[in-house]
């Protein structure tokens, strides 16, 4: 049986990174004491693939994983025994069976959605914004291997201002095995602090019919 499992990563995990999260997720999972699939091999491990890493102290609210069980339990019942073994920072949300024929979350994965918040000021931030879509290539390296980030770059926009007046975003970042668009690295396109910035993921989209909404 597999089980896909939406949850959040609140604030207070952000500073957990994605082993740890794995880890925590994983504990859960096994104080919850359902029938976890393992893996073969001479070291055995619960079978749980996770959609996408978040950057060390990015949160989201729509993380998806996928866990196989070797006898089938019913997903609210699954829910019920995961939310009363989840730590503080992770939140269950929902849990939907799929298909074993469905494919892995990181194949399926296309894209991902964020709010961002600048805590410094940016002057001219709606210029900034218009030369960068307008833009047809923004070169950019990372760990020593050149890239373009306007490709990966799907949707970019302002959106209302926080509580505390401090400008927002709402990009769409292409999601894929070697072809990922990051926050941080719009930011510092834009002309902003890159490490000056919350980051939020508010959706996962996935190939056809596994779309998240």
């Amino acid at each position: 049986m597999r089980l896909r499992l939406k949850f959040s990563k609140t604030s207070s995990m952000r500073f957990t990174g994605h082993m740890d999260l794995h880890r925590s997720l994983e504990r859960a999972l096994r104080r919850a004491g359902l029938p976890l699939t393992h893996s073969q091999g001479f070291t055995k491990r619960p079978k749980i693939n996770l959609a996408s890493a978040l950057p060390l102290g990015v949160t989201g609210e729509a993380e998806l994983a996928d866990v196989w069980l070797d006898e089938a339990v019913p997903p609210q019942e699954a829910l019920d025994r995961i939310r009363a073994q989840a730590p503080p920072g992770i939140r269950l949300d929902e849990i939907v069976e799929v298909s074993e024929e469905t494919a892995k979350l990181q194949q399926a994965i296309r894209a991902s959605d964020f709010a961002v918040t600048l805590l410094d000021p940016l002057p001219g931030l709606d210029d900034r914004i218009a030369d960068f879509l307008a833009a047809e290539s923004l070169p950019r390296v990372r760990r020593k291997k050149e890239y373009d980030l306007r490709p990966l770059v799907l949707e970019l926009r302002r959106v209302d201002d926080d509580e505390a007046g401090r400008r927002r975003l709402f990009m769409s970042l292409l999601t894929q095995e070697a072809a990922t668009g990051r926050a941080d690295e719009v930011v510092d396109a834009l002309g902003g602090d890159p490490l000056a910035i919350r980051v939020h993921r508010l959706r996962i989209h996935l190939e056809g019919s596994q779309a998240e909404k």
